[in-house]
């Protein structure tokens, strides 16, 4: 294990190393402003001159020197009486403004004479140079031009002095003339003079404009008194004028009333009848137009419904085409998913995701043969009831079938039967019909009879003697029609139906006869008579 020691002291050397340096930097940062140039020298041949921007000065290996940029005002005095041209000795106090340029050879050569200098030294070391220009300047003017024009004594000054401050590095902005004096007063005399001239210049000039003043009022009289004239003139033709004028016009205004009045009339029945035919046709156009709104009201409820419909369909359909897209995006992120891991990642990831995919392989399979199934359920459901339909549809046929074959065998029956089969039917009803004859016996309540001496056929015996004269008309009817003698059948138990007229009802009862007393028996039962009927 390494030992920490061993590496500790030159990490401390290092890091002391790095806060110097990051000192060095900082406390070699310099930054001028705008009226300052900062001169960075050093090892390096050409100097550094910041101005208004910062820079970095290496500290013990480079210097910084200070250069005054701003504007600089100088008093300039001639401090005696100078000659003019005229020889007259002036006393003048000017004002100049100078700064150091800013090109690369005015920076070098003010730093060859101001470097580090404050504004005083500055100011010092011009002033001198300065005011011997003024000086020699005055020698070349005179006293009433250089008091009239003092702007012109400026410039030549500034001209002049600017040939000397170019070798400075200077630049002179602006010289301006404060004060002249002279030492026998006499630009004061010059001004009295001028003064006095102005004066006289300024009566005559008065007196000529009171004449020519005068003079203008009259002439302005005279042809006003003229235009009055004149105007009451023109006055009076234009007053004869607009009378004739009014006249006329009197005139033709009461004709033009006159027709306008008869016009109005017209125009009064004629807009009367529009007015008529417009009311008509405004009523004609109201129909028309509440029949237009009607039908645009209908239009636009079906457009409304149209809308409707079509808003739900788009609806539907964007629903389905967002959640399409929703899955495809999906199916494409996880798709992008996969390839970025199938890339990034180790050959192990890959097979994972190798793994992923074959099982997303299987699960679509297995979905596929999942719906397969279901629809083969499905089938297989539609088979059965199918199958079911055809079933019912089979026992329906073969129920109709059975029955179909019933009657078939029926009527062979039927038919093998004969008459044997008809003599069954009829002997079953044979008790029915007793009964619905003796019903009407049974039904009554109360009998009267009146009998004759012998007591034949009277009384309640007589009355139920009258069921088997019913009954053996009954039988004698039915023989009529269908050739069947029902007595002959009730009779068939008997020695004479059996032997004689060779009668046998087969299928009737277990013995194959017809039992005699069940005829009789019916009868007997829906004729029975009360007690209390035989007692009255």
């Amino acid at each position: 294990m390494p030992n920490l020691a061993e590496y500790a002291l030159p990490i401390g050397i290092g890091i002391a190393v790095l806060i110097f340096v990051i000192v060095i930097i900082l406390s070699g940062y310099v930054k001028a402003p705008p009226d300052v140039a900062f001169i960075i020298s050093g090892p390096r041949k050409k100097k550094k001159i910041l101005i208004g921007r910062a820079g970095v000065r290496i500290p013990f290996i480079e210097r910084k020197d200070i250069l005054l940029l701003k504007q600089i005002s100088i008093d300039i005095k001639t401090n005696g009486f100078v000659p003019t041209n005229d020889f007259i000795g002036v006393d003048i106090d000017a004002v100049a403004k100078v700064r150091v340029k800013t090109d690369p050879e005015g920076i070098e050569l003010a730093m060859k004479n101001f470097l580090n200098m404050n504004e005083e030294r500055i100011c010092a070391a011009l002033t001198d140079s300065l005011q011997g220009n003024m000086r020699e300047i005055i020698g070349t003017v005179g006293l009433r031009e250089l008091n009239t024009d003092r702007k012109k004594f400026g410039d030549e000054m500034q001209n002049k002095a600017q040939t000397d401050m170019n070798a400075l590095g200077i630049e002179i902005i602006s010289c301006n003339i404060q004060r002249i004096d002279d030492e026998n007063g006499l630009i004061i005399a010059l001004g009295q003079d001028n003064m006095s001239q102005i004066q006289k210049d300024a009566s005559i000039a008065k007196a000529q404009a009171d004449r020519d003043v005068a003079i203008a009022v009259a002439e302005a009289k005279q042809k006003a008194n003229e235009a009055s004239v004149q105007s009451d003139i023109i006055i009076a033709e234009r007053n004869n004028d607009l009378a004739i004028k009014q006249a006329n016009l009197k005139v033709q205004a009461d004709t033009k009333k006159a027709e306008a009045d008869a016009a109005y009339e017209i125009q009064k029945q004629e807009q009367q009848k529009v007015i008529g035919v417009k009311a008509t046709d405004a009523e004609i156009a109201k129909t028309q137009q509440e029949a237009i709104l009607r039908q645009k009201m209908v239009d636009v409820r079906q457009q409304e419904l149209e809308a409707e419909i079509n808003r739900k369909a788009d609806a539907d359909k964007y629903q389905k085409q967002k959640l399409a897209e929703a899955e495809l995006i999906e199916k494409q992120k996880q798709a992008e998913a996969a390839l970025y891991n199938q890339q990034k990642k180790s050959e192990a990831e890959r097979v994972i995701a190798e793994t992923e995919k074959y099982k997303a392989i299987q699960d679509a399979e297995a979905k596929k043969a999942q719906a397969e199934a279901q629809r083969y359920a499905a089938e297989q459901e539609a088979a059965g009831i199918k199958a079911k339909y055809d079933a019912e549809a089979a026992g329906i046929q073969a129920k109709g079938l059975a029955e179909a074959e019933a009657m078939e065998k029926k009527a062979e029956a039927m038919k093998k039967y004969g008459q044997a089969a008809i003599l069954e039917m009829i002997v079953k009803v044979l008790p029915d019909v007793a009964k619905a004859v003796a019903e009407p016996l049974a039904s009554i309540d109360k009998v009267t009879v009146f009998a004759g001496g012998d007591g034949s056929n009277g009384g309640v015996s007589g009355i139920s003697a009258n069921v088997p004269t019913v009954m053996a008309q009954t039988f004698e009817t039915v023989k009529a029609a269908t050739g069947v003698d029902l007595a002959d059948i009730v009779k068939a138990s008997g020695y004479d139906a059996k032997v004689t007229r060779n009668i046998n009802v087969s299928g009737l009862d277990g013995e194959g006869q017809v039992a005699d007393g069940v005829v009789a028996g019916a009868i007997a039962d829906a004729v029975k008579p009360d007690p209390e009927d035989d007692k009255k």
